[in-house]
């Protein structure tokens, strides 16, 4: 593919990343530009880019995008997520939950504590979705009482998230690099665990650091324990490997149960917070959908193949062809917002770039696992950070710059590769 058709494949993106940099500049505030319009400006430029096709054939590419069976899974999730939240929120669960947390933690500890709550629950059940749902809105209510700033302790939840969606042996992550790589769960996690854990290591020192002056601003009330219950419920059937969607239905089922019971609302009561909640993830909605048929017509147009053609034309020799896998599935995950996803779309270009040039593929599965969760775990429009967005009542771009952790191992990663570490596998 020429130069010219490749790059005007990939020019949505360029005109969407564009566009919000340039009018959030002109403004002089990154949280004053809607992201929906931007997405839905880009979104109408990629229709229009797309010649090879009829306008009918566009519009069907873009609904299909927009309707894949990934993104309608993750769209029930944000529906069931803004439900369970809004109605543990008004019947007094997060709030008791908050309690226990500051009772249990001294202030100090918060933000470390935070941070190795999601790392231990993200690698319990290997999904950084199910962390974020599980921990994002105590992690508000712990802000609210402590007077912290609310996107720094979301960032710290999704970082830990990450930890667990790169190292645990049930993420999709995990079985699809490993499985393209044609190596053992537990070989790639020793390799995975040499690079990253130092990385968790000085981000949980920061925390530790930024945190050991923080104080409760409010006094801490009493925890009611039977409040708890919905939260746990949603941490322990997480952990045993439920499905996120049904754990989701029970937190919600087990709040209206014990908030009618309890009179913190009736049955009417329950269905309006819920219906709160939902709506409430409305914007996120309409931008993982704008997101996903852009990025559809970005594919059908031939932009991924771009990439890889263009990164797999001058590699030379080891540590090359580590940095081609690297750029691989990072430009493909910018352009798919779903890490499994793009480790799938190059596993095997990846495979051969590796037996081609000797690359270990222990060290060839972690490289594809990290750069994933790096690029996926600091994307605005990737669905984890909207999900904690929209949990946290907050703007993606306002997360971003605290994202220590996606940040620390894709610089970790990148220095494995540079500086030929760990040396038995490179």
């Amino acid at each position: 593919m020429s130069n010219k058709k490749g790059l005007l494949a990939l020019s949505p993106l360029i005109v969407f990343i564009g566009l919000y940099v340039s009018l959030s500049i002109a403004a002089g505030d990154f949280y004053k530009v809607p992201i929906t319009v931007i997405f839905m400006i880009a979104s109408i430029y990629a229709v229009s880019i797309s010649k090879n096709f009829t306008l009918q054939k566009r519009v069907d590419i873009f609904g299909r995008g927009a309707s894949s069976s990934n993104l309608l899974l993750m769209l029930w999730i944000y529906v069931l997520a803004g439900a369970f939240a809004a109605s543990a929120k008004q019947m007094g669960s997060i709030d008791s939950t908050v309690n226990l947390a500051l009772n249990v933690l001294p202030s100090g500890m918060l933000l470390p504590g935070l941070f190795l709550a999601a790392c231990f629950i993200s690698i319990s059940i290997g999904t950084s979705v199910g962390t974020v749902v599980a921990l994002v809105p105590i992690a508000i209510g712990i802000a609210q009482q402590t007077g912290l700033n609310p996107a720094l302790i979301t960032a710290i939840i999704v970082g830990g998230a990450y930890f667990g969606d790169n190292l645990s042996f049930i993420s999709d992550t995990t079985v699809v690099a490993t499985s393209t790589q044609g190596c053992r769960m537990s070989d790639k996690f020793r390799v995975n665990a040499f690079i990253v854990m130092p990385a968790a290591l000085i981000i949980l020192v920061i925390y530790a650091i930024m945190g050991a002056h923080v104080e409760v601003t409010a006094e801490v009330r009493p925890v009611a324990y039977f409040k708890v219950v919905p939260y746990l419920l949603v941490l322990v059937t997480a952990i045993c490997g439920l499905n996120v969607m049904a754990v989701l239905v029970l937190g919600i089922i087990l709040c209206g149960a014990i908030g009618m019971l309890d009179g913190s609302y009736d049955l009417f009561g329950w269905l309006g917070a819920m219906g709160q909640g939902v709506v409430g993830m409305g914007e996120l909605i309409i931008v993982a959908m704008l997101a996903g048929g852009m990025l559809e017509l970005i594919r059908e147009n031939g932009g991924i193949d771009y990439i890889i053609e263009r990164l797999t034309a001058h590699i030379n020799g080891k540590r090359g062809a580590e940095l081609a896998i690297a750029g691989l599935v990072s430009l493909v995950n910018v352009c798919t917002a779903n890490n499994t996803i793009a480790i799938l779309t190059v596993g095997q270009i990846a495979k051969k770039i590796g037996d081609r040039y000797g690359v270990d593929n222990k060290k060839a599965a972690s490289i594809l696992d990290t750069f994933s969760c790096c690029i996926q775990g600091i994307l605005p429009y990737g669905v984890q950070i909207l999900l904690a967005a929209g949990l946290a009542h907050l703007n993606p771009i306002q997360i971003l710059p605290f994202l220590f952790y996606p940040f620390a191992i894709g610089i970790a990663a990148l220095l494995a590769i540079l500086l030929r570490y760990p040396k038995r596998y490179s």
